[in-house]
């Protein structure tokens, strides 16, 4: 691993930023995150408590993986909010790098994500589902670092 000198980090002990699952949409948020399109993302307030994770924090530092489990990246947050599902705006939404042009179709998507059985199984919930007063935990960060994966 690479540590940057500037900041004092060595990227192997800091925890892993996972964006959905390994395969294809993981690889397409990390490459919209390298090229800079992905500020900003979304996670289910009950995903945090289903792990006993702790929310993100302004400042908190991660290390971005790949499908292959490599790091590419440090990122930082930079913004975190709690809001219900209807109170995502179109900016947190465009920010997301997805492509998406509206909200409907910023959380079309995303239901799609959460109501996978992927997802429901991660919760331990086999009829889990989304609604408006859901809670979501939207963060916004930036890349600190870029790795290679041969760091």
């Amino acid at each position: 691993m690479t540590v940057d000198p500037a900041q004092n980090v060595d990227p192997a002990f800091l925890p892993k930023a996972e964006f959905a699952f390994p395969g294809p949409l993981r690889d397409r948020l990390v490459a919209a995150i390298l090229d800079g399109s992905k500020t900003a993302t979304t996670a289910l307030l009950a995903e945090y408590e289903h792990e006993g994770e702790p929310l993100p924090s302004v400042g908190g530092r991660s290390v971005v993986v790949d499908s292959d489990d490599r790091p590419v990246a440090v990122i930082e947050v930079t913004e975190v909010r709690v809001v219900p599902l209807d109170e995502v705006d179109l900016t947190h939404a465009l920010d997301e790098g997805e492509g998406y042009t509206s909200v409907e179709e910023w959380r079309a998507g995303h239901e799609q994500f959460w109501h996978s059985d992927g997802m429901r199984q991660a919760l331990g919930d086999p009829g889990f589902t989304v609604h408006d007063v859901t809670r979501a935990v939207l963060e916004r960060f930036r890349v600190t670092i870029r790795l290679h994966p041969s760091d």
